[in-house]
């Protein structure tokens, strides 16, 4: 069990949401890989804390799909496999397309420039050795063109996905060969928008998810032959 994460406290948050929190960003980042073991008492002490909240977080993770219950084992990681990640793709792609569309009807002048500093955030993101502070960026790009469709169910739906999409981002932008890809794709979404192409960027917004989709799809069969 990876050992180099620990808890932050938060005075404002009560101690269950402080060790989920610890525990979801732990997974995201790869800290505990797939498949590997959640064993309560391990954690606790690791953590500094009791059982009870080790088992709430453990509880909360399963219900986001970052962790799996197995029979006479217990919870683990939950792996990331290819049916489950074009599951969770399939319906981002439709939803991204559908956002793109709609930001092209009704983003604001000053969402476009949010979203023109946000492409120039993430470029600058991707020179640092940081792939939080990457992943970071990219959700805060994405984030400003759902908010512009005006559709807060759209919305909703989008940050239901939120969670497990962050897990295959972060898988996908720890490729660094791909970096220059996803600024190129990111440049493409933006002035589509600015043009008010609503096709070009629906087309736009398919091709970047299409493209995360085979990068993470490769790295899951590399990963596979290795073991």
């Amino acid at each position: 069990m990876g050992d180099n994460f620990q808890v932050n406290m938060d005075e404002f948050l009560p101690l269950r949401d402080v060790v989920f929190n610890t525990l979801r960003k732990a997974i995201l980042t790869g800290e505990l890989k797939p498949g590997e073991r959640l064993m309560e008492i391990h954690l606790a002490n690791k953590l500094g804390v009791s059982r009870t909240p080790i088992r709430e977080a453990i509880r909360k993770l399963e219900l986001e799909g970052l962790v799996t219950m197995i029979p006479r084992r217990g919870a683990e990681v939950a792996q990331i496999t290819e049916k489950s990640l074009k599951d969770v793709l399939e319906v981002r792609r439709a939803l991204d397309a559908l956002c793109a569309e709609l930001a092209c009807v009704r983003i604001t002048s000053e969402e476009m420039e949010h979203l023109k500093e946000a492409c120039a955030q993430f470029e600058m993101a991707t020179q640092q050795n940081d792939v939080t502070v990457i992943a970071r960026a990219d959700v805060a790009l994405h984030d400003i063109i759902v908010a512009a469709t005006g559709n807060r169910r759209l919305v909703q739906l989008v940050n239901n996905l939120a969670e497990q999409m962050y897990r295959y981002r972060f898988e996908y932008i720890k490729d660094k060969s791909q970096h220059e890809k996803l600024i190129e794709e990111h440049r493409i979404i933006y002035e589509s928008i600015l043009n008010k192409n609503c096709e070009a960027a629906a087309r736009a917004a398919k091709l970047h998810i299409d493209n995360q989709e085979a990068s993470i799809i490769r790295q899951i069969r590399l990963e596979s032959k290795q073991k």
